[in-house]
């Protein structure tokens, strides 16, 4: 029986954790999770700081080095974090910047007017989650050095020197009881400074690894124009790129655009260098101003007949566009909370890019009618794939009848208990059949390499039958506008093909389908790949499976020689039923890994590479990424 004394809730029981021990209780709850992302979040905070001191015009250089100790260090040549007493605290600024949540400069709009870190928790919570956390400020014709460990100060805040310079300087380690694994990656550091330079044009960002010896230098004086032609790379550019800053009402306007021969919209929008991967008001207002440019454009020069218009999605084929907005106190919304909110944005973005587009429509004629024509062109065979894509649209996930006759589908209709195992040929999706668990598991065989929709237009996928009976078996719809994840009939859904060469590129073709018609699906966490194993090895009645080159040769090394039999798996229908199971389909021993899209405009720019038509860039990609993995597909 309880003791009602024990059990008792009252005030003896509430527990106030002292400084930033909440952030080292619960770490996911500021920096998203303790896994690679949260890490490599600790590094963008810090670096989020300094690009807030370029916005706000104090900065011309960032650098991020990455130490041979796990350690790293971010250093600008801005202001300095104050290390003048608080007036209230009467504690030095940087210390209660170091180990105060919600403290900064940027709440009153006084200090930073635009700002990406609003909430005033980044420098904290990167010192509570740091084993150490050094900082040395060079303000006021001095040096100053103060060292932290886990959210508590260590030292007192000294000058140690004297210096003509200005900026701010931190080196962290993470704590390895706070996070899975405490190395940088540094091409994932590399995409996301990178993509920083682009945008706060005229800044040198350097990053430096000392555990390699690479070293990357960005300096984009074209800014947004030089990121468009970057993530353009692999593509036929029509003309040159359309580009505008202008400012109204507070808000700032930039865009840079360009249309290329392809058949895929590509736009990147950002707020005070935030990427909004979910849209928003600035995307909204860009779009629609992009269509009645060419609409009005077209009628006011006689392109179009018996009132025919064009739509959103004829004049977006073929764009790759960036839009970036500054504003004062961005409200985000959305699923990740990177969707802007602020209505009064769309008007402006609309009126300003109405105002200088179609300026630039008039002034470049022989550009205009190219693009023109393009959109005119997508305009007729929009009609002819809106018969295909309503036919898919018409199969209700609801009805099992109206499914894909290949489909063998599951018993369960709960969404969240199903699974969709993607497989290519007969043969394995033979043996996924026999191996499945039906109550909950579905298999949809593919017959040989799905169509490469980088280079298809929209009515040759919607009439490809492959790939219409992935739409109808998943049910969402496709699409940008269209595509909705709450529709789908199945919360995992997982890519399994051969663990070779051939399966690699199937693997990559689907990849590319879900990226360009059902990224929601990705954004959402619901497209897993499976991984089957390369070798079976046997020493009498143990069985081992291996995933890698690397995991035999270490087990080998572990049984010896003597009576061990190697069977490498060509593909999985060389697997019977139940090692397909064991192995690659049963949730218990299985390996799965789930797609996640970090950086969209890197994701965009690799997939035109690999699967487009340029053949330069991709022996590029090839050369430089070569050593660095095992199966290269391309």
């Amino acid at each position: 029986m309880k003791d009602k004394k024990t059990d008792r809730y009252d005030s003896s029981k509430i527990q106030v954790l002292p400084g930033l021990e909440g952030v080292r209780r619960r770490p996911a709850m500021y920096i998203g999770d303790v896994g690679r992302r949260g890490l490599h979040h600790l590094i963008f905070e810090l670096v989020d700081n300094s690009i807030d001191e370029a916005l706000a015009g104090f900065c011309t250089q960032i650098e991020v080095i990455l130490h041979d100790d796990g350690s790293c260090t971010v250093r600008d040549n801005g202001r300095g974090i104050p290390v003048d007493p608080h007036p209230q605290l009467k504690k030095p600024g940087v210390e209660i910047v170091m180990t105060t949540l919600h403290a900064g400069g940027k709440f009153d709009g006084k200090v930073y007017v635009i700002s990406g870190g609003l909430h005033g928790v980044g420098a904290s919570v990167v010192c509570a989650l740091s084993e150490y956390l050094k900082v040395w400020v060079r303000k006021n014709k001095a040096v100053w050095y103060q060292e932290f460990s886990k959210g508590y100060k260590v030292s007192e805040l000294e000058r140690i020197g004297d210096t003509k310079e200005t900026g701010t300087e931190i080196r962290f380690k993470p704590d390895e009881k706070i996070f899975k694994k405490t190395d940088f990656e540094y091409d994932l550091v590399r995409e996301r400074l990178m993509e920083l330079a682009f945008l706060i044009e005229g800044t040198k960002i350097i990053l430096q690894d000392e555990r390699t010896g690479k070293k990357d230098i960005f300096n984009f004086e074209g800014g947004l124009v030089s990121f468009v032609e970057y993530l353009d790379e692999a593509r036929n550019a029509l003309h040159k790129p359309f580009y505008l800053k202008d400012e109204r009402d507070g808000v700032i306007v930039e865009i840079a655009m360009e249309y290329n021969d392809g058949y895929l919209e590509n736009i990147l929008s950002f707020v005070n260098t935030i990427n909004t991967h979910e849209g928003g008001t600035h995307v909204s207002g860009f779009k629609t101003a992009l269509t009645r440019s060419f609409n009005d454009f077209g009628r006011r020069n006689n392109h179009f007949k018996n009132g025919f218009s064009l739509s959103g999605e004829d004049v977006r084929e073929g764009l790759t566009a960036v839009i970036h907005v500054k504003l004062k106190n961005p409200q985000f919304e959305g699923q990740t909370k990177t969707k802007l909110g602020n209505s009064h944005v769309k008007g402006i973005v609309e009126s300003i890019f109405y105002e200088k587009f179609y300026r630039f429509l008039e002034e470049n004629s022989r550009d205009a009618e190219k693009i023109l024509q393009k959109a005119i062109l997508s305009a007729k065979s929009r009609e002819a794939a809106r018969k295909a894509r309503e036919l898919v649209r018409r199969k209700s996930f609801l009805e099992s009848d109206s499914l894909p006759g290949k489909l063998a589908d599951c018993i369960s209709r709960n969404p969240e208990e199903s699974e969709l195992f993607i497989v290519e040929g007969e043969s394995a999706g033979g043996s996924a059949k026999q191996a499945r668990m039906r109550e909950f598991q579905a298999i949809l065989p593919l017959k040989g390499k799905i169509l490469n929709v980088e280079k298809a237009s929209l009515e040759k996928i919607v009439s490809n039958d492959e790939v219409r009976a992935l739409f109808q078996a998943i049910g969402t719809g496709f699409g940008e506008d269209e595509c909705d994840p709450s529709k789908t009939r199945y919360h995992k859904i997982i890519i399994m093909t051969d663990a070779d060469i051939d399966g690699s590129h199937i693997r990559t073709l689907l990849l590319t389908l879900f990226y360009r018609y059902l990224k929601p699906l990705i954004n959402i966490g619901y497209i897993y790949i499976a991984q089957p194993p390369l070798y079976r090895i046997q020493k009498g009645k143990n069985i081992y499976y291996v995933y890698t080159e690397e995991e035999l040769d270490e087990k080998l090394r572990s049984l010896g020689d003597r009576g061990v039999i190697v069977q490498r798996f060509k593909g999985l229908g060389e697997m019977n039923p139940q090692q397909l199971w064991e192995t690659t389909m049963d949730p218990e021993k299985r390996i799965l890994k789930r797609v996640t899209l970090e950086d969209a405009a890197q994701a965009d720019r690799l997939f035109s590479i690999l699967m487009g038509d340029k053949v330069e860039p991709r022996r590029k990609f090839i050369e430089e990424n070569a050593k660095k993995v095992q199966v290269l597909d391309v």
